[in-house]
């Protein structure tokens, strides 16, 4: 296929050429960070610089920030390092990476429209010790934009920690660390164009010292995360970040909307949303039917929820939201930060063609 249409962002974001370019600048670069030769300083400059970069782009302080292998890991540091002694509580649209450091988590519930219930937050946080609470700042699948600052005001007034998942939301909407009122915050380098293997997790400096290291090593990061750091892909997570000021692709993303509503899809999710995604269920169509259909037509784009041996599964994401059978048929689209207007037309154009076909079928 000549062509293809990539409308997966959420799932990894096209590399910027100013990651490309700094991790290149990088891999000529011969030493380890750690050591105190020259050669070892100016890895260890470079190091820095990035870290002042990414801090800087979201309100932190550089002593702060914590680079690890990406939002995975960076999740699971902040739920695992920091919830010690602490009863857990996750919103029901949390990400797979945190709801399995939690298994046996108080479950925060949704609205219809995919919000977190800060009244039910409240009678969670009123019952029993001290809670880490983890509430992401942008769901992956819907791109709701939750009340974290609300949630964080709640955490502070019964003595919780609050966790948040930033990985979707960072370089799509301004984070502000400050205004945000969470005590850690994770991200991911390929989510917002830079590459694979890098990511983040950022500290209040009060929560900092009761951080406990997942990995032990040599001393790096201060002491909070071991091993030699990954020069290259921390630079290129570095300039990814500096290039990428809020996305201004609402305007698209509401062009492919409107058409697909047109053709019998539903929107789910509402209010504040990530710019670039939405996710859209055709009613009776199965989310893997349309999925493929996209595909053979040259558009790629995902279902709510993650495929295994052929099956997809039903969301948890829509299904907490109470969408009912609608949590298997909905397919989610997420414009990278190049996507253009030819790229939603010819989405558009293979959309409602699937829409007539399947929901013929379906009938």
């Amino acid at each position: 296929m000549s062509a293809r249409v990539y409308l997966d962002a959420n799932a990894t974001e096209p590399l910027r050429p100013e990651a490309r370019a700094a991790m290149l600048g990088a891999l000529d670069l011969t030493g380890n960070p750690a050591s105190v030769h020259g050669c070892g300083r100016t890895a260890r400059a470079l190091l820095e610089a990035a870290r002042e970069t990414l801090a800087a782009r979201i309100g932190a302080r550089p002593a702060d920030l914590i680079f690890t292998s990406g939002g995975t890991e960076a999740n699971a540091l902040a739920m695992i390092g920091l919830g010690y002694g602490r009863r857990p509580i996750i919103s029901a649209i949390e990400h797979a990476a945190v709801r399995a450091t939690a298994p046996e988590a108080a479950i925060l519930p949704v609205d219809r429209n995919g919000v977190a219930d800060l009244a039910a937050l409240t009678a969670l946080l009123a019952g029993g010790k001290p809670a880490l609470v983890a509430l992401m700042l942008a769901n992956n699948e819907t791109g709701v934009i939750q009340p974290v600052a609300e949630a964080a005001a709640l955490c502070r007034r019964f003595g919780a920690h609050l966790h948040v998942d930033a990985v979707q939301a960072a370089g799509r909407i301004d984070i502000s660390v400050t205004a945000l009122g969470a005590d850690s915050l994770a991200l991911s380098a390929h989510k917002l164009g830079g590459p694979m293997g890098a990511g983040a997790l950022v500290l209040a400096p009060e929560a900092a010292s009761r951080l406990a290291p997942l990995i032990a090593g040599g001393g790096q990061e201060r002491g909070r995360r071991g091993g030699t750091p990954p020069l290259p892909a921390i630079a290129g997570f570095a300039a990814a970040a500096a290039a990428a000021p809020a996305l201004a692709l609402a305007p698209l993303r509401d062009a492919a909307e409107e058409a697909a509503i047109e053709a019998g899809a539903i929107v789910c999710g509402a209010g504040p949303r990530l710019p670039n995604t939405t996710c859209l269920a055709l009613p009776g169509v199965k989310a893997e039917t349309q999925v493929i259909a996209l595909d053979l037509a040259g558009i790629a784009v995902s279902a709510g929820a993650a495929c295994s041996s052929g099956k997809i599964a039903q969301s948890h994401v829509l299904a907490a939201m109470g969408l009912g059978d609608l949590a298997g048929q909905a397919i989610r689209v997420s414009l990278p930060w190049n996507a253009t207007a030819a790229d939603i037309a010819a989405f558009t154009s293979a959309y409602r063609a699937l829409a007539a076909r399947l929901l013929r079928r379906a009938a």
